[in-house]
């Protein structure tokens, strides 16, 4: 295939992407119609099943997509911050701004392939140990620096993500507060749950008073 070809097909490969993210974030899997990303793409459905064969492989690429952007948005989170605890924290609140910020991905990511029974359930899990995996490598830094306790970083990280996904879909269904507004108690209790250590604010001093 030359360089050109290769980069259409590519190109062809996100527009279909692109479509089929809102058509299933907006009907879920089993309500979606191959037939409306083919419209919203202007191609048959013989071309969307050249790109992606079934219509779950179609989906499971959305969710990949999807789970490409929040695990470089938090890596990136955590390449910033001034330390292994506050990249953790960091790389946890990319995540949770990101799915505030757009209900549809959310929606998607964590509830609308449940009709798929065990294949969603399993492409889930593998998602989200891609994402407890950035924040294991954060808290093992953290560890490493004395700023957390000596603990499972592996099942912490895990509590970490699933106190996340419990907001969501408290948000998604009973109109909870969103992720973000919940994100700095949340992180609270998350730093505290590994015994991680803060500096202490200094108190502000008091002018002294001067006797007349």
């Amino acid at each position: 295939m030359s360089e050109s070809s290769a980069r259409q097909r590519k190109q062809t490969r996100e527009r279909i992407l692109e479509a089929a993210e809102l058509v299933f974030a907006d009907n879920g899997y089993h309500d979606a119609l191959v037939d409306e990303i083919g419209k919203r793409t202007s191609m048959s459905k013989g071309g969307l099943y050249f790109h992606f064969p079934s219509k779950e492989e179609l989906f499971f690429a959305v969710m990949d997509r999807l789970a490409n952007k929040l695990v470089r948005r938090a890596e990136k989170a955590a390449a910033n911050a001034d330390s292994p605890i506050a990249a953790a924290e960091a790389a946890l609140g990319a995540v949770v701004s990101a799915l505030s910020k757009r209900k549809r991905l959310a929606r998607l990511l964590v509830t609308q392939g449940y009709s798929m029974g065990n294949a969603f359930e399993s492409k889930r899990a593998e998602i989200f140990d891609r994402f407890a995996s950035v924040i294991r490598r954060q808290l093992d830094d953290a560890q490493k620096a004395g700023q957390i306790d000596e603990l499972d970083t592996g099942l912490a990280s895990r509590v970490w993500l699933g106190a996340v996904n419990e907001i969501v879909v408290h948000w998604l269904f009973s109109g909870g507060p969103s992720p973000s507004e919940s994100a700095p108690e949340l992180k609270k209790l998350l730093v505290a749950s590994v015994g991680g250590n803060r500096p202490e604010s200094k108190p502000v001093s008091e002018p002294e008073v001067v006797p007349a």
